[in-house]
């Protein structure tokens, strides 16, 4: 097991070795497999590739982000501008977007509202913004409500998991509760708990997930 030092030097290594960070302004602190980002970086973008890197490390628990985006020079924009270019993003994309998506901007924090009938729509909405300039923060509360249930919607989730997730598919519980689905039970990585989580998303019928999978290394 890695003591905090070894983790808090790893995920340092690991900022710097991504090339889509400026790790000089992150700090990093790690305890009991607890680790902290903080600092600042230039866009939301950086603050979300910083997120993923930490999360590639072993032994990262729980990841605390307290990076603050400061934009300035020549990615600043106004929130019209802002406005304008998430209209596009999602008029322009090969996603065929439908109408009921709507998006609010308060000083380049964009939060995005309405329905679509996957999870992987609102998660593509949520990428068409998070790379446009200015932008701060995403909040996306886009709702899923789906035309398509299942009545078998457990067995779905669970055969799901066992392509997916093969290693681990015995030891994840699922609950189903109308249409919120919960994962109970132990991983061995980030990436196996994502594909868990994605496994239940994808399964049609499914509102929300709520992840309670914990990571054993």
């Amino acid at each position: 097991m890695k003591t905090d030092n070894q983790l808090q030097q790893d995920v340092m290594n690991e900022l710097k070795g991504e090339p889509s960070v400026n790790a000089a302004y992150i700090g990093v602190e790690a305890r009991d497999g607890v680790v902290t980002l903080s600092g600042h970086v230039d866009t939301f973008t950086e603050k979300w590739n910083a997120e993923r890197a930490a999360k590639r490390v072993v032994g990262v628990k729980v990841l605390a982000l307290e990076l603050e985006v400061r934009v300035s020079g020549a990615t600043k924009q106004s929130d019209t501008d802002i406005a304008k270019a998430i209209r596009n993003a999602l008029v322009w994309s090969s996603y065929h977007f439908p109408e009921t998506i709507h998006a609010e901007v308060d000083e380049g924090f964009v939060t995005l509202t309405g329905e679509v009938e996957w999870q992987y729509l609102r998660e593509a909405a949520e990428n068409s913004v998070r790379y446009l300039k200015g932008v701060t923060n995403v909040s996306n509360l886009i709702t899923i409500s789906p035309k398509v249930t299942s009545n078998s919607i457990k067995s779905d989730i669970e055969a799901a998991l066992k392509r997916r997730a093969h290693n681990d598919a015995q030891r994840i519980g699922v609950d189903i509760s109308g249409d919120e689905v919960t994962l109970r039970g132990e991983v061995h990585s980030w990436s196996e708990r994502n594909l868990a989580v994605n496994a239940a998303w994808g399964v049609p019928g499914v509102r929300s997930v709520v992840d309670k999978l914990f990571i054993s290394y």
